[in-house]
């Protein structure tokens, strides 16, 4: 029996039978069973999105286009060490083209600094990348803004944009692309004063396609100068109505001679005077009157805002008198005084028009004919003389839209008359032209 215990098959055959017995009688496992636990692999694979690619080349003087911001690397391998990576991310994920050339190529993206132990899988595996010679060089900035935050009846002049140059770096193709280097301003609101505004510089192509270059500044101050858009016109007055019939004007006058008028440059072209109408229907003595300014269509203000006027009348009875005092108590002087004073009517004055746009046609639909009449009076040996040449007729049609439009006539005549007009209005048809 020692002997077979020395002998080293016998040990051999025993432990291989021990062996069998043991795995004979081991539990079988059903993994398919409620109850039975899997044992973990110690393998694992992960997926990383988003890695980000660095590259390398000479970028003093060549720009490279066409490598991926980020890719894709899926890590495969001992469970610690890519938990281990995945984690930590401390590797690099890169391009090396410091041996090529300019032009296309295909090169492979690259990983290091990571453990040998794992297999590693990066997606896309390769790029079509672009090498070309970097250039310089200035360009103008011209700054851009929407017109309509300018507020009626101010002008914006020429934007000042500082600085007014900016270095444009980029692949010579690229560059050569550039058409138009802008600066828009944004501003809330409307404006009525300078304005200056921190604007971004953007670089486009002839097709307004954003360009891919490096700008230098990226920012540049821009300056709106903003001023009112207006000018002095001088101020009529106008008279309306009729005076009673023993009374006379013998002056109005106004503390106003001249307005300041704001409006849009096109209807302040057109417009060269303000009025303040005075109704002298009532007026029976010297009288004083605060009448506001009126302005024509389309202006948006005038300062002063109102004229003081005033009227010096004279009475029929003063005036009999007066000639009582040279002829004293002679009544035949009185009657002769009283019979100077004569009524006529002049016909066919042709009523003119001012404010016409020359895009717009503007016929007078009522007084037929567009000529209008009225009734003069005055001294007997001044309205024989006068004739329908000593008054003009003329309605202002300013700011006036397409479409039909009553229009106040307005009188200018000789001073030492007084006059009424038989239509006071003008009805008016405004049509376009045909182009």
């Amino acid at each position: 029996m020692d002997k077979w215990l020395d002998n080293p098959w016998f040990l051999k055959g025993v432990a291989l039978l021990l062996a069998m017995l043991l795995f004979s009688t081991a539990p079988k496992i059903d993994p398919n069973k409620p109850g039975n636990v899997n044992v973990p692999s110690d393998e694992d694979s992960e997926l990383l999105s988003g890695v980000p690619v660095k590259s390398y080349y000479d970028s003093e003087n060549f720009v490279v286009s066409g490598i991926p911001e980020t890719v894709d690397v899926t890590i495969q391998g001992p469970r610690n060490i890519v938990q281990q990576a995945k984690a930590l991310r401390n590797f690099e994920v890169y391009v090396d083209l410091t041996n090529e050339e300019m032009g296309e190529h295909q090169v492979e993206i690259q990983i290091r600094e990571i453990s040998e132990r794992l297999k590693v899988t990066i997606d896309p595996m390769y790029a079509t990348v672009s090498i070309q010679e970097k250039v310089t060089k200035e360009f103008n900035v011209e700054a851009e803004y929407n017109s309509a935050i300018v507020e009626n009846g101010y002008l914006a002049g020429a934007p000042v944009v500082k600085p007014g140059k900016v270095q444009i770096t980029g692949a010579k193709d690229v560059v050569e692309k550039v058409s138009y280097v802008k600066a828009t301003v944004n501003v809330d609101g409307q404006i009525r004063d300078d304005v200056t505004r921190e604007a971004a510089v953007l670089v486009l192509d002839k097709e307004m396609n954003k360009l891919n270059v490096q700008v230098e500044p990226q920012l540049v101050q821009v300056t709106i100068p903003v001023r009112s858009s207006s000018k002095k016109v001088p101020l009529e007055i106008v008279q309306k109505g009729t005076l009673p019939e023993d009374v006379s004007i013998e002056s109005i006058t106004s503390d106003v001679e001249e307005a300041t008028i704001l409006a849009p440059p096109d209807v302040l072209e057109r417009v060269d005077q303000v009025r303040v109408e005075v109704d002298v229907s009532s007026i029976e003595e010297d009288t004083e009157l605060t009448l506001p300014v009126i302005i024509s269509n389309g202006v948006i203000q005038v300062a002063p805002e109102t004229a003081k006027v005033t009227i010096k009348v004279k009475r029929q009875e003063e005036e009999s008198q007066e000639a009582g005092g040279q002829e004293v108590g002679s009544q035949e002087a009185e009657n002769q005084e009283a019979e100077t004073q004569e009524d006529i009517t002049v016909s066919n004055i042709p009523i003119s028009v001012s404010g016409q746009n020359e895009e717009y046609e503007v016929t007078i639909l009522d007084p037929d004919n567009g000529v209008g009449s009225l009734t003069v009076s005055g001294q007997n040996d001044r309205i024989t003389s006068i004739e329908e040449s000593d008054f003009q007729l003329l309605i202002d049609v300013s700011g006036l839209a397409e479409g039909e439009h009553s229009v106040d006539i307005e009188v200018s005549g000789p001073e030492d008359v007084e006059w009424r007009l038989a239509k006071e209005k003008a009805s008016v048809s405004i049509t376009k032209r045909d182009a």
